[in-house]
């Protein structure tokens, strides 16, 4: 499966925690990031990442535009509630595509928690049948 990563500046140290603990999982599906993120989760885990730009220059655009294609089955964003981003749009723009493509999302490491069980358990698959490996 492919797996989207981004987080904001204030979540990325947690990111890089959830990444060495499900080190495991993630090593078995295709990974990619923004920027930042994927180069710090890359550095501390090991784990092949695809990096786009970083957020702010247009990474998470990059994301959203394979999300509107279906090329994301599962999106781990782990956002900052709190501070006010600039970008802030483009986060409910992601969330949109997600809900439109029937893309499991999570927004905060409980729910990263459960989709990453649910991913190992093969609860997903259904990703798999919904949109096939192009060979």
């Amino acid at each position: 499966m492919n797996i989207a990563l981004i987080a904001h500046d204030t979540k990325k140290e947690l990111m890089v925690q959830f990444c060495i603990a499900y080190c495991g999982v993630l090593s078995k599906h295709n990974l990619c990031a923004t920027g930042t993120t994927g180069k710090m989760v890359a550095e501390a885990t090991g784990l092949n990442v695809q990096r786009y730009l970083s957020g702010s220059q247009g990474g998470d655009q990059q994301i959203a535009a394979r999300i509107s294609c279906n090329e994301i089955d599962l999106l781990l964003f782990f956002r900052d509630p709190i501070s006010v981003k600039p970008h802030e749009p483009n986060d409910m723009n992601l969330l949109r595509l997600c809900d439109v493509h029937n893309i499991p999302v999570a927004t905060n490491i409980a729910t990263a928690e459960a989709l990453i069980h649910a991913l190992e358990r093969g609860d997903l698959d259904w990703r798999d049948i919904v949109n096939p490996t192009k060979i």
